[in-house]
């Protein structure tokens, strides 16, 4: 069953320039470029579901590196679900963010999405539709940076 959570997700690499590369999502419904996205099923915690998540819409392997940010944002549930899904008291779902690293991971496209590319962190920003994946990108972009995935 469906739970008012949700998670944004961001495989991330090293290019051959040494540089970090970000896969970003075309979605179908939306036409919008963005992480990947889902909701939570039955008792998952947020980590369960991205992991879930990453690994139904682009094949990248259960077992990759995983890293959850600090960024976390509010979704309207009428954006998620066109609906009052859990009653008229829900009015926004927490979304959770997380990296993953997906080094010599092949991309296997789910039917959410139209195309996926890898592209840097600058074009990344310039594509992305929503205020909270630019916001959990720069996160992850600072990080990696930094080199803090703690």
């Amino acid at each position: 069953m469906r739970k008012p959570i949700q998670v944004l997700v961001f495989p991330y690499r090293k290019g051959k320039d040494q540089e970090y590369e970000f896969c970003i999502f075309f979605r179908k419904k939306m036409n919008i470029w963005q992480g990947i996205a889902g909701g939570g099923e039955d008792d998952e915690t947020p980590l369960e579901t991205a992991i879930r998540e990453v690994h139904e819409e682009t094949g990248i392997s259960e077992t990759a590196k995983f890293f959850q940010l600090s960024a976390i944002s509010s979704t309207p549930v009428v954006n998620i679900t066109g609906q009052f899904t859990w009653g008229p008291e829900v009015y926004v779902v927490t979304e959770y963010s997380f990296g993953v690293d997906a080094t010599g991971q092949d991309i296997i496209l789910s039917d959410e999405h139209k195309e996926y590319k890898w592209v840097s962190y600058k074009e990344a920003m310039e594509l992305l539709n929503w205020d909270s994946n630019r916001t959990a990108l720069w996160e992850l972009n600072t990080r990696l940076e930094k080199n803090d995935m703690s």
